[in-house]
């Protein structure tokens, strides 16, 4: 009986605990190939500080992927003035899944100054 009210008194992860999982599990199973970046955006949020998204391009097995990562919570690793467009950067991707991918995380580092 304890076991079933843990589960359900449990606390739901935030969407910035399920990033931080979705990027350490990237960061060990992924593989890395050639992208570039395409834009840097802010968007705005209301109640919290503007998101800061990195859109970015790479082609795995003939096909181009486009994908954006959200950088807000990782801008102490990276210098946003220098993600300029065309910025040749190496992504990590799920290889059973190409367009799940990222660019940067608290252990790697794909972008290239």
């Amino acid at each position: 009986m304890f076991v079933v009210y843990a589960l359900l008194r449990r606390k739901k992860k935030t969407p910035e605990e399920l990033e931080r999982e979705r990027r350490a599990w990237l960061d060990g199973v992924g593989r890395i190939t050639d992208g570039t970046v395409i834009d840097v955006q802010e968007i705005p949020s209301e109640g919290r500080s503007a998101a800061i998204h990195l859109i970015y391009k790479y082609d795995v097995a003939g096909v181009s992927y486009e994908c954006s990562q959200d950088v807000t919570y990782l801008r102490q690793w990276i210098n946003l003035h220098s993600c300029r467009l065309g910025l040749h950067t190496s992504v990590k991707y799920d290889p059973q899944n190409p367009g799940n991918s990222l660019v940067v995380s608290e252990s790697w580092m794909g972008l290239r100054h």
